[in-house]
C-alpha cells in the first residue's frame, strides 16, 4: 500500500527542526480541534447512545418489577368480585403487565375473544414505547464506523497535500494526517461497540419483558375463563 510505504520512509527519515518538546495534550487537542468535522459527530453519536442506553435501562427494570404474585391477587379479587380493587392493583403495578390487565378489566363484560384482541393491541403499544430510540443504537452502530473509514480517507488526503506543500516527507509532514487517520478510526470503533453492546443488551431486557407480559395476560385470559369450565 502506497501510505503505508510513506509511512515507513517517514520513519526514517526524521526532522532534525522537529520540536520534541510537545506535549501529548497539547498535541491531542489540536488534532481534535483540526479534525472536528470527524470528531464532533462521533461524539454526538457516543453521547447519543450512552442517553438512549440508560434511558432504555431505566426503562425496562421498571417495567421488570412488580409484584410476583400479582395473578394470584388479581384472581382472588375478580372471584371476589371486587373488579375496582382489582383495577386500583393493576394501577399500582404501573408497568407493561399491569396496563395491559387494567385494559383487559376495563373489558369485562365483553366476549372473551374481543378482550384478548383488546389486551394484544395494549401489548403491542407497550412494546412500543419500550423500543422507543432503541433503533438510533443500530442505526449509530452502522454509521460509526463509516465515520472512522472517512476520517482514514481524509488522514490520506491531508498526508499527499501536506507532503506536496512542504516538499519534503518527513514526520513533522505526516504527523496530522497520521493523527486524524488512527484517532478517527480508534473513535469510530468505540462508539461502534458502545452503540453495538448496548442494542444487544437493550433488546434482551425488552424481549424479556414481552415474555413476562405474554405470561401475564395469559394467565388473565385463563382466570376470565376458569369460572366457564
Amino acid at each position: 500500500m502506497i501510505f503505508d510505504l510513506i509511512f515507513m520512509q517517514a520513519v526514517s527519515l526524521p526532522d532534525a527542526t522537529a520540536p520534541h518538546n510537545t506535549s501529548i495534550g497539547a498535541t491531542l487537542m489540536h488534532q481534535l480541534v483540526s479534525g472536528w468535522y470527524i470528531y464532533v459527530p462521533q461524539i454526538l453519536m457516543s453521547i447519543i447512545s450512552v442517553y438512549v442506553i440508560i434511558d432504555r435501562w431505566r426503562a425496562t427494570s421498571k417495567a421488570l418489577k412488580g409484584d410476583v404474585n400479582f395473578t394470584t391477587r388479581l384472581r382472588d379479587q375478580i372471584y371476589a368480585g371486587k373488579i375496582d380493587q382489582a383495577k386500583e392493583m393493576c394501577r399500582q403495578e404501573n408497568n407493561p403487565m399491569g396496563n395491559i390487565i387494567l385494559k383487559g378489566l376495563s373489558r369485562l363484560g365483553n366476549p372473551v375473544k374481543e378482550i384478548k384482541k383488546t389486551i394484544e393491541t395494549v401489548g403491542r403499544q407497550e412494546t412500543a414505547k419500550l423500543e422507543k430510540n432503541v433503533i438510533v443504537l443500530a442505526t449509530i452502530a452502522g454509521v460509526a464506523p463509516v465515520f472512522g473509514f472517512l476520517g482514514t480517507v481524509f488522514g490520506v488526503i491531508i498526508i499527499f497535500k501536506d507532503i506536496a506543500d512542504a516538499g519534503s516527507l518527513s514526520i513533522s509532514t505526516v504527523s496530522e494526517g497520521l493523527y486524524l487517520k488512527m484517532m478517527s478510526s480508534a473513535v469510530g470503533l468505540i462508539v461502534f461497540m458502545i452503540a453495538h453492546i448496548g442494542y444487544n443488551l437493550l433488546v434482551s431486557r425488552i424481549n424479556k419483558v414481552v415474555n413476562k407480559m405474554e405470561t401475564t395476560a395469559m394467565e388473565f385470559i385463563d382466570i376470565l375463563e376458569e369460572p366457564t369450565k
